[in-house]
């Protein structure tokens, strides 16, 4: 038994500091001063668009990492490289933003960008049951959606977000963005049948939408449907291979299930994608716990504090430093 545990955690360490070997030998000239800010604000209000998705691609296609606007709209990326970036947001209904960043000759960049609303006035007529969802959002549906994100994000009402996503559903049947946040609401209520009835309706909507998938995956694992979860999480990886959240997701429910040979090439992915992602790091440290490799476990725990000092699980995680120094000799 003994033997196994310790082979497990030489596996783990090994494939966690090879994929950041990997990362190093992609971006060599890797810079913690390096970075790119920016805001997302809705082009016909203003108003800050939060929980948007934004994705960092170096010229060549690489992914260089993925995160998501806050509440007043903005988002950073860090740890960068001396290269050229594509910053790109892709909202249903709007147009998709591509900008492009030289960090070559500078160590920071602020990009503005805006979400301008599809065109609407010469629409493609479609069969009447094309499987081709409309991509025309109406204002009304769109105001709805809008007002139930920021009673969710900024008022922490999760009842009156649902009943303006809701809304905006009944106002746009295919509004796959509306019913993600619909399923995440009700995850949060930990009424499972309803997020798993809004999640279904996003993948039946479009069999292809990788975020309906890692979903779902999230729902099972919550729900403690281990084969379920994993088998929606392969799913949405299939569809998306730089997904940070599906790697993450599925290296999470590898470590609950106490495979941390599986579990330490999920997390080395994820973090390998994105180096910054805080999470990351902090699942990584509970591996590397599991695994008695405590040393290298401090250096994680520290690395998500330094990434989210006020985080979520922040008093936890110095808990977790203090007590190891204590018992490292």
């Amino acid at each position: 038994m003994f033997r196994m545990v310790l082979y497990s955690a030489i596996v783990v360490f090994a494939i966690l500091i090879s994929s950041r070997v990997t990362l190093a030998q992609q971006a060599p000239t890797v810079s913690i001063q390096l970075q790119i800010h920016g805001q997302i604000r809705y082009a016909k209000t203003g108003r800050p668009a939060e929980l948007i998705l934004v994705r960092l691609e170096s010229w060549d296609g690489a992914s260089a990492g993925e995160t998501t606007s806050d509440r007043t709209g903005r988002f950073t990326f860090m740890g960068l490289w001396k290269a050229l970036f594509i910053v790109s947001v892709r909202v249903q209904g709007f147009t998709e933003i591509k900008q492009q960043v030289d960090l070559r000759t500078q160590v920071s960049d602020y990009v503005q960008l805006q979400l301008v609303p599809e065109e609407t006035s010469t629409p493609i007529p479609q069969p009447k049951h094309a499987a081709v969802i409309d991509a025309t959002i109406p204002p009304a549906a769109r105001g709805e959606f809008e007002k139930g994100s920021e009673a969710l994000v900024s008022e922490k009402n999760v009842d009156k977000g649902i009943r303006h996503l809701e809304k905006a559903v009944r106002l746009y049947p295919q509004y796959v963005d509306a019913l993600l946040l619909i399923g995440r609401a009700y995850m949060d209520k930990e009424d499972w049948l309803k997020a798993e009835a809004a999640f279904r309706q996003v993948l039946t909507l479009n069999s292809k939408a990788s975020a309906g998938y890692f979903a779902l995956g999230e729902l099972y694992l919550r729900e403690k449907k281990y084969p379920d979860a994993e088998t929606n999480m392969l799913s949405g990886i299939h569809l998306d291979l730089k997904s940070v959240q599906g790697h993450f997701l599925l290296g999470l429910l590898y470590y609950e299930l106490g495979d941390l040979v599986k579990a330490g090439p999920q997390v080395g992915t994820a973090l390998q994608l994105n180096p910054k992602f805080a999470r990351g790091h902090l699942l990584a440290a509970n591996i590397l716990l599991r695994a008695h490799q405590t040393e290298n476990a401090v250096v994680e725990f520290e690395e998500y504090l330094r990434l989210e000092p006020k985080g979520e699980f922040a008093e936890q995680a110095r808990q977790s430093v203090d007590s190891l120094k204590h018992q490292t000799p």
